[in-house]
């Protein structure tokens, strides 16, 4: 959780309070806040009257401090070229750590004028600064410039999203008094959370529009192709009652099996609505074509399902080291064709038969035509 706005200290002060208000959550650990404003540090502070007066100016002093202590490779960068591979090296000249371990050992950093020139007799930094204790910002962080205070949440036991729904009213309620130079956003595994369901919900839907469209296609009827599709329920609800079932939370694995259910269950509805289309273009009558049909292509849809659903098993159980990663989505596929398998070999020749039944009274009848004698065509 990112608090975005120039005021840091008062940034912080939320974020501190918000983190006492968000370990209340169960599921919550290692709550903190990655900056720090209270770093022991110390302060060096110019007397620039007295540096005047030697001939130093401002940053002459504090180029001698910095190349003292981080070296020169940033401000004015220094290569070595290596003949026996001909690479380039940085080159970084400072003053070893265990040499600074005190503030006197600080202030015996020699300070020059350097290449600027002029009669300036080189000098210790104890001679023209002083330095006190201070408190700093241990950590600066920005996001597309602005400066930010994050709050870090991890979840332990819970899913994410019913964790971030909470965390969430929280927010809410906080920035009813949070300053108008200060806002908070939610940020982290949330926000990619939310973007693969969106994307993942989007794709099954349009999947299943495309199936639907591609069977109108090559049965020429919108009926046969809705007749079709009317197991896709089924296997959805197969998918929510396994899900329930193991415990297992609503995931982007578990999407994707969920897509891969609905082509399984697409093809085992196809080889049931074909067959009784078969049937009833011989002439046969719409409930004994779906009789027909449920019984003859029993063997191939239960092998085509079997095949999918004993091959998911071991993904499904989760065993190994980082298999639970991937078991909702066996979880989610075996779940979805057992309901599909029974609504394809069931629901869908009864709505088959239901259809076209009422779509044959609809049509009108035809009357008979009567055969006429050699005497009626005589005369």
């Amino acid at each position: 959780i990112q608090f975005v706005g120039k005021n840091v200290a008062a940034s912080h002060a939320y974020a501190s309070s918000l983190m006492k208000q968000v370990r209340q959550i169960p599921g919550t650990v290692d709550v903190h806040i990655l900056q720090r404003l209270n770093q022991p540090g110390v302060e060096v502070a110019m007397d620039r009257l007295r540096a005047q007066q030697m001939g130093f100016s401002a940053t002459q002093i504090a180029q001698s401090v910095l190349i003292s202590l981080a070296g020169s490779f940033q401000t004015s960068p220094s290569f070595w070229l290596n003949p026996a591979n001909g690479i380039l090296y940085n080159v970084a000249v400072q003053t070893p750590p265990y040499r600074l371990d005190t503030l006197e050992k600080l202030l015996q950093t020699p300070v020059s004028a350097g290449n600027a020139g002029g009669a300036a007799t080189p000098q210790l930094l104890g001679n023209l600064a002083t330095i006190t204790p201070a408190r700093r910002q241990a950590v600066v962080s920005h996001y597309d410039i602005s400066p930010v205070v994050d709050l870090y949440i991890y979840v332990s036991g819970r899913d994410l999203g019913s964790f971030a729904a909470e965390v969430q009213k929280r927010i809410d309620a906080m920035k009813e008094t949070l300053p108008k130079d200060i806002s908070v956003v939610m940020r982290g595994q949330v926000k990619t959370m939310q973007a693969s369901f969106v994307g993942l919900g989007i794709g099954l839907a349009m999947a299943i529009v495309l199936v639907y469209l591609l069977i109108v296609i090559n049965f020429q009827s919108w009926v046969d192709a809705f007749i079709i599709i009317t197991a896709l329920p089924g296997a959805l609800a197969g998918i929510a009652w396994m899900l329930f079932l193991t415990g297992t939370t609503l995931s982007v694995p578990a999407l994707t099996g969920t897509i891969m259910t609905m082509g399984v269950a697409t093809a085992n509805a196809i080889l049931v609505v074909a067959f009784a289309r078969q049937q009833l273009d011989s002439g046969v009558t719409p409930l004994m074509s779906a009789l027909e049909a449920g019984t003859q292509r029993i063997r191939p849809v239960l092998m085509t399902a079997l095949a999918m659903i004993i091959g998911m098993i071991p993904m499904a159980l989760g065993l190994g080291e980082g298999a639970e990663q991937n078991a909702p989505l066996g979880r989610a596929t075996i779940g979805g064709l057992l309901l599909a398998t029974v609504s394809t070999l069931f629901f869908v020749p009864v709505v088959f038969a239901a259809v076209h039944h009422w779509l044959g009274k609809q049509q009108p009848s035809v009357p008979p035509q009567t055969e006429t004698t050699s005497d009626e065509h005589a005369r």
